[in-house]
């Protein structure tokens, strides 16, 4: 027996679930569905109450450098409205430096999604850590991250509660002034990685219409706003095309699987 097709057994010590017939299965996945479309309806609750939070002032102008220079916390915007930003360890002392940042960290700048669909929903993505910049240079381009990577220069990680460890900060900007509005960390940050991930951690959430969002709130019909990471142009409309063959798929798959 090769290693390979002996890796590929269940040990006899291993307690599987019984095998039963395709009938069986189905329903044992419908009754799973149930939980699970209960669960999807937990979270969007969640997030709702999520937008609902009150925010804070940063009233510190922080400091930090980036590619051509030094750059304001404001500046980390890159001119949208709000801001997740990553505190990831690279730097001395972190297991791999300087040839890789932590493994944790550096795990999930792999599952990172296209940052286009992001910027999209006027929302940046940024990581920042204490390693110069010719560092996170370097270590981007061997590892194939392109999303902005800012170094600290000052007191921001100790005061957002990412000196001993990673996590997510949320921040809006309204009227020029930045306000805290979310922090994850620990397992929280596990599941990061997708737009929706991202969206639903921020203060505008995914901006779609069926969102339970307060009075006033950006929000426009879902689906019909995706296009290709390469497809977005600031301020245009849907594409016509696309909007009917959305339309009609929703209409399906709603038709089908009864969805509220």
């Amino acid at each position: 027996m090769s290693a390979s097709s002996a890796k590929s057994e269940i040990p006899d010590t291993m307690k599987t679930p019984p095998v039963v017939s395709p009938e069986a299965w189905e329903a044992a996945r419908q009754e799973m569905l149930v939980k699970e479309k209960a669960f999807t309806r937990a979270r969007d609750k969640l997030a709702a109450e999520r937008r609902r939070m009150p925010w804070t002032a940063v009233e510190k102008a922080y400091s930090f450098e980036g590619r051509k220079g030094k750059v304001s916390l404001l500046d980390l915007f890159e001119g949208r409205r709000q801001l997740i930003l990553y505190r990831a360890f690279y730097e001395p002392g972190v297991h791999g430096w300087p040839d890789h940042a932590c493994r944790g960290c550096s795990l999930g700048a792999d599952q990172v999604a296209h940052l286009s669909h992001l910027n999209a929903r006027d929302t940046t993505l940024a990581y920042a850590s204490r390693a110069p910049q010719p560092d996170i240079a370097r270590l981007k381009a061997r590892m194939g991250w392109e999303l902005p990577w800012y170094t600290i220069t000052d007191s921001f990680d100790a005061d957002f509660g990412v000196d001993q460890w990673h996590g997510h900060n949320v921040f809006i900007c309204d009227g020029g002034k930045v306000f805290r509005t979310y922090f994850i960390n620990n397992r929280g940050d596990e599941a990061m990685g997708t737009l929706w991930s991202y969206l639903d951690l921020t203060p505008l959430g995914r901006q779609e219409t069926w969102e339970d969002s307060p009075e006033g709130y950006p929000q426009t019909p879902p689906y019909k706003w995706w296009n290709w990471h390469d497809g977005y142009v600031a301020g245009a409309e849907p594409d016509k095309k696309w909007v009917e063959v959305s339309e009609a798929g929703e209409a399906a798959f709603r038709k089908r699987d009864n969805l509220d």
